[in-house]
């Protein structure tokens, strides 16, 4: 079993600047991949970032150039989110997925983009 705990959510005015962390810890560790989702009311929840233990990374086209995924081990997972927009406001999920296919959530962090 994998426990993510998230944190750096907070308010934030438009332009800003935050910084969400994600770390792993549990008695299996073998991540394959770490990224971050979010979710908005009557939306469904879509990938926003995630990096491979290879090194190989996925960012969406909305938050491209903006936001930037950053891991420093197996167990970390960074959102360097510049230039925030109010669309950005949503909550942020971290997720893991283990070598074997299970994934894993964090509990989420808010993040309001509002001047």
């Amino acid at each position: 079993q994998v426990q993510l705990v998230e944190s750096g959510g907070g308010l934030v005015q438009p332009g800003g600047s935050l910084v969400l962390s994600c770390a792993a810890s549990g008695a299996d560790l073998s991540i394959s991949a770490m990224g971050w989702y979010r979710q908005v009311p009557g939306k469904e929840r879509e990938l926003v970032a995630r990096r491979s233990v290879g090194g190989s990374t996925f960012v969406a086209d909305s938050v491209k150039g903006r936001f930037t995924i950053s891991r420093d081990n197996a167990k970390k997972v960074y959102l360097q989110m510049d230039s925030l927009k109010a669309e950005d406001t949503a909550i942020y999920y971290c997720n893991a997925v283990q070598n074997d296919g299970l994934e894993y959530w964090g509990r989420g962090t808010q993040v309001t983009v509002s001047s």
